[in-house]
C-alpha cells in the first residue's frame, strides 16, 4: 500500500495530492495515511504536508545500483563479493554471520539503511536510508589478535584519505578511529575481532559514513557535535564514488601493511591525526588518564605522556569529545 502512495504522488509531477483523496483511493483513514507516510519518510522520501493541501512528493531516496557498485570496484582487486541490502539491524552482524559461514575476505556488506546499527562501547549510530555509506567488509589476516588494533587505525587512514580525495574538507582523525571536520563527526570505524588461540579467524570492519545526511536527519542534540559531507561540502556526493575511492585506499594500505608491516601506517596516521599534541582525558579499563598523547607505539597503541611526566601506552578508551552517532 505504501508504493501505491509513491505512485499516486509521482503522478501528481510535484504538486499536493489531497488526503481525501488518498483515502478514498485506498481505502483507509487519515490517521493510517499520515503513518505510511511516516515510514516512507524513514525509507528516505521527501514528502510534505499541508493541511490544507495534502501531500506533496518532494524527492526520492537515492539507491545505490549493485552493477554500477561492481563496475567501480573494480579499479580494486581486493573485493570478492558485494551483498547489497535495502535494510538491515547492522551489517557488522549480516557480515558476521558471512563469515562464520566461510565467507572469503574481502566479502562486503552494504546497507541503504541500518535499523540498529552500532559504535564503539555499543552506541547507537544515525543510518538512514539513501544518504550515507553503511558498510562491513570481511577481513581474514595472517595476525595475532594482539596486533587488531592496529587494522583500525589503517582503516580510518584510508578513509581520511578517501574523503580528502573527494572533497576540499580539512578531515583528521580522532583516536582511534572518528573522522572529523571541524570538530564535528562525519565518520566512524567499528573493527570487530574473533580469534582462536589468540590468532585472529577473522575481523569485521564496519564502516559508517554520513555522506548525504541534511541537519533534519540529526536530533538537535547531535546537531553541534555530528555533521556530514554534504552539509560541509555545500553539495551531494555520490555515495558509489565514495565506496571505491575507500576500497583503492584500503587496498593500497593493506598491502603495504602486509609487506612492510606497521610502521608507514603509523606514519601516515600520526600526520592525520587531530588528537596528537592536545591534553585529553581518557577513560580506560584500568581507570582514567590524562595528559598529552605524543604518538603511537609499534603496536598501534595512543602514547600518552601524563601530568607527571611518565607515559602510558592506551589501547582502548573513551576520550572526551563527540559520542558515537553511528556503529
Amino acid at each position: 500500500m505504501s508504493s501505491r502512495i509513491i505512485e499516486m504522488l509521482e503522478q501528481q509531477d510535484g504538486q499536493y495530492l489531497s488526503g481525501e483523496t488518498i483515502s478514498k483511493e485506498l481505502g483507509i483513514s487519515r490517521t493510517a495515511i499520515w503513518k505510511k507516510i511516516k515510514k516512507l519518510e524513514e525509507l528516505g522520501y521527501q514528502i510534505e504536508a499541508s493541511r490544507r493541501l495534502g501531500y506533496r512528493l518532494a524527492g526520492k531516496p537515492s539507491k545505490l545500483i549493485l552493477s554500477e557498485l561492481l563496475t567501480k570496484l573494480k579499479d580494486t582487486s581486493f573485493i570478492c563479493s558485494v551483498k547489497l541490502l535495502d535494510s538491515v539491524d547492522s551489517t557488522n552482524n549480516a557480515a558476521q554471520q558471512l563469515a562464520e559461514d566461510g565467507a572469503a575476505e574481502g566479502t562486503l556488506v552494504i546497507a541503504e539503511q541500518q535499523t540498529n546499527g552500532r559504535g564503539r562501547m555499543g552506541r547507537n549510530w544515525i543510518s538512514p536510508a539513501g544518504k550515507g555509506v553503511w558498510m562491513s567488509v570481511i577481513l581474514r589476516p595472517s595476525l595475532s589478535l594482539q596486533f587488531a588494533p592496529q587494522l583500525t587505525l589503517l582503516t580510518a587512514v584510508a578513509l581520511c584519505r578517501a574523503l580528502k580525495e573527494l572533497t576540499t574538507l580539512d578531515i583528521g582523525i580522532k583516536w582511534p578511529n572518528d573522522l572529523l571536520v571541524d570538530g564535528k563527526k562525519i565518520s566512524g570505524i567499528l573493527l570487530e575481532s574473533t580469534a582462536e588461540d589468540e590468532r585472529i579467524r577473522y575481523i569485521i570492519a564496519g564502516i559508517g559514513i554520513s555522506v548525504n545526511l541534511t541537519e533534519e536527519d540529526y536530533p538537535e542534540e547531535l546537531r553541534g557535535i555530528a555533521t556530514s559531507l554534504r552539509i560541509e561540502q555545500g553539495n551531494e556526493l555520490d555515495r558509489t564514488e565514495v565506496i571505491a575511492a575507500f576500497f583503492r585506499q584500503f587496498e593500497l594500505l593493506y598491502t603495504l601493511y602486509q609487506q612492510e608491516g606497521f610502521s608507514p601506517i603509523q606514519t601516515l596516521w600520526e600526520a592525520l591525526s587531530v588528537t596528537l599534541h592536545k591534553p585529553v582525558k581518557l577513560t580506560t579499563p584500568a581507570g582514567v588518564v590524562e595528559g598529552t598523547p605524543i604518538g603511537l607505539s609499534e603496536s598501534g597503541a595512543l602514547i600518552v605522556q601524563k601530568l607527571d611526566g611518565s607515559q602510558v601506552n592506551v589501547f582502548s578508551a573513551v576520550t572526551s569529545g563527540p559520542p558515537d552517532v553511528r556503529g
